[in-house]
């Protein structure tokens, strides 16, 4: 994990658990719904950091023999695992609140206290998701969207984070809204519907952030960007004549394995290509510092006819 990805989580630790136990005394002192349902949220919020910390700290494990590519997909692991909190702990209590309390309404308490309680909560997640924005834009194309970083972004901490504050901060205002509306109106149930509003968030965000994770936890290629730049790496190295087949594959936000066919020079010795493989890796570690694993197979062109008959050759033999 980089150091801007640590940094937004432990902003966003401190953040959550101070605006979890802010909310705690607010619901006591009020009984707002709102509160209750936004104190679970930021608690499950505080949590999953510790998660995202776990996760951090398994994936440096070293390789071994039944892991030979290592444990960097442990990070998108507990990222979903983050999900899965959000979706049980954090939509399931807020709905369960809001809709027992639009059954059974009680009256808003200490009015002032709520609203004190959701401007502090408000401006401490502020600050984390300033923080995530600010480690996010050292990484993010300049003419990227947010939207589009979230769906592309190798990085789980920063994504969840992202994801988890803004949400947060929406949350809030739900929450605020509902506070506001029962006690100028003298309707309570305004307060439950705020609540019910933030299970409903909760509710996207978790599927949202969970089918983000199950993409990378099955395997997803590099960055368009980074394709570009192994595929002008290899096609620029010497002796190459063509590159035949490119795959990449994210193991982890950090390490990408490669896989490639080239056509190098048919003119070339076997010791002449083991050392033209060996600049083709170095050259795209050079440009792709995260290309960890290299696979690169020599070839040659075929046209689609040969193609399909060596496809038929293998079956008949497979047949046989």
């Amino acid at each position: 994990m980089n150091e801007g990805s640590k940094r937004a989580i432990f902003a966003a630790f401190a953040a959550n658990l101070g605006i979890a136990i802010a909310k705690f005394v607010g619901f006591l002192l009020t009984g707002s719904a709102g509160l209750m349902a936004e104190a679970v949220h930021s608690l499950a919020d505080t949590g999953n950091q510790a998660l995202l910390l776990l996760g951090s700290n398994r994936a440096r494990q070293h390789p071994d023999d039944e892991h030979p590519f290592g444990f960097g997909r442990e990070r998108y692991f507990w990222a979903f695992a983050v999900a899965l909190v959000l979706f049980s702990m954090g939509w399931l209590f807020a709905l369960y609140e809001g809709i027992n309390k639009f059954r059974n309404p009680h009256e808003v308490e200490s009015f002032g206290i709520a609203i004190v309680i959701l401007l502090l909560a408000s401006a401490l997640d502020g600050y984390s998701l300033w923080t995530a924005i600010q480690e996010s834009r050292k990484i993010k194309p300049p003419d990227m969207g947010w939207f589009r970083y979230i769906r592309e972004s190798k990085q789980p901490e920063l994504t969840v984070v992202l994801l988890e504050d803004s949400g947060a901060e929406i949350g809030l205002s739900f929450a605020l809204a509902g506070v506001l509306l029962a006690h100028f109106t003298g309707d309570p149930r305004w307060d439950a519907a705020g609540s019910i509003a933030i299970g409903l968030l909760l509710i996207v965000i978790a599927l949202l952030l969970a089918n983000e994770m199950k993409s990378l936890l099955i395997g997803e290629s590099a960055s368009r960007d980074d394709v570009a730049k192994i595929r002008s790496a290899i096609e620029g190295s010497k002796d190459v004549d063509e590159l035949l087949h490119l795959r990449t594959e994210h193991l982890g936000p950090d390490d990408i394995m490669i896989a490639a066919k080239i056509e190098y020079d048919s003119r070339l010795t076997f010791d002449e290509v083991t050392r033209a493989i060996n600049t083709t890796e170095a050259n795209i570690r050079r440009v792709v510092p995260a290309a960890r694993i290299i696979y690169i197979e020599p070839d040659v062109h075929r046209t689609p006819e040969e193609l399909a008959a060596e496809h038929r050759s293998d079956a008949n033999r497979s047949a046989i």
